[in-house]
């Protein structure tokens, strides 16, 4: 019998193992940006944040003894394509503060104190630096309102976005007594509108002014505009970081007596102070009363939108709205003001059907 012998191949291909890197992820960059970003948390935190009790989720601990009644209130945002702007001009550090005033001030806008935040950073690539500046932004917003930073996600999709873009969300929790509430439930008839002026663009409307100055109108964002102040560009323009009013709100409530807040976001003046309008009152805002600034106009001539069109996507200079009671109209301005906001009688509220009317023209300079 002739005996089997086995046959080996003298060649063995061996398939190279596909690593994260490979993938596109650096495994070295995320942790250094967490460990960046849990430095910057404990300098937001209320006293109700229990540190490092866990490691894999937030604790706050409540205490609801305060509270007859208590609601908490939620409410997620991002930042949106003004985020394109940052990544174009390669500055990261404001875009944290635009996160957070359009999270809490919508929070505020029920009569709640912000309690903590989360953020969620998707990007094409972790840079280190980069996720430092944004937290940073993230951070230092946080104190001004008063709200915790507990942390959040940051996520590098090399896949999904080019390695120097990225997105931007959030989401905040306040708290709010429920005989507290504000809404359009006391907004009445004869009330004062109260306006507190905004820092510019703030964070909405950014895909109609990006494709109005830098597409069709071919501006440069490095280009000095002679209307803004202090020879800004365009892009620092663009870029100015959205007012926060949680903590001017809030105190406003203890000085004044204030029925509803209306935060001017998408959808502009119209859209969002109907939103506290009982269905038998109507809201009426004299623009004789303000000026927008030089950004509004610019992007209404260069992308010839009526007055309609603008008032319905943009904030128009008011970022917030405050409805009052009419005998305290006065002291809220003059409160609002000594506070360094920009506060005027903007109009009033009568009878009707929750419409808004904008009435007059604004005031020239």
């Amino acid at each position: 019998m002739t005996p089997v012998t086995s046959q080996l191949p003298t060649q063995v291909a061996f398939r190279r193992l596909v690593t994260y890197a490979d993938s596109g992820v650096s495994v070295h960059a995320h942790p250094e940006a967490v460990e960046e970003v849990k430095s910057r948390l404990p300098r937001t935190w209320r006293p109700e944040v229990v540190g490092e009790a866990n490691g894999f989720a937030a604790l706050f601990r409540m205490d609801l003894s305060r509270y007859r009644k208590p609601l908490l209130t939620s409410s997620t945002d991002g930042v949106g394509p003004k985020l394109g702007i940052a990544q174009q001009m390669d500055i990261h550090d404001t875009v944290g503060t635009d996160l957070v005033a359009m999270v809490v001030d919508d929070l505020v806008a029920s009569g709640a104190q912000p309690l903590f935040l989360q953020y969620y950073l998707s990007c094409g690539e972790v840079v280190p630096d980069r996720v430092a500046a944004i937290t940073a932004g993230i951070a230092d917003a946080c104190r001004a309102a008063r709200c915790s930073m507990l942390g959040g996600e940051t996520a590098e999709h090399s896949r999904v976005l080019r390695a120097h873009e990225y997105d931007l969300s959030g989401t905040g929790i306040g708290v709010v007594d429920e005989e507290d509430l504000l809404g359009a439930h006391r907004v009445e008839v004869g009330d004062v509108l109260i306006a507190l002026g905004s820092s510019g663009l703030h964070a909405n409307g950014f895909s109609l002014v990006e494709n109005a100055l830098l597409g069709i109108a071919r501006m440069r964002l490095d280009s000095v505009i002679e209307d803004f102040e202090n020879q800004r560009t365009l892009g620092e323009e663009l870029l100015t970081p959205t007012r926060i009013y949680a903590r001017d709100c809030l105190d406003l409530r203890i000085e004044a007596e204030v029925h509803a807040f209306a935060h001017v976001t998408g959808g502009g003046i119209t859209g969002n102070l109907a939103r506290v309008l009982p269905d038998d009152a109507d809201a009426v805002v004299d623009r004789a009363t303000w000026r927008p600034q030089p950004i509004f106009e610019l992007v209404q001539r260069k992308a010839h939108l009526e007055q309609a069109d603008m008032e319905s996507s943009f904030n128009m200079g008011i970022g917030m709205i405050a409805v009052v009671a009419p005998q305290d109209s006065e002291r809220a301005v003059a409160f609002l003001r000594t506070r360094g906001v920009d506060a005027w009688v903007a109009g009033e509220i009568v009878d009707g059907t929750g419409s808004v009317a904008m009435v007059g023209s604004h005031t020239r300079g």
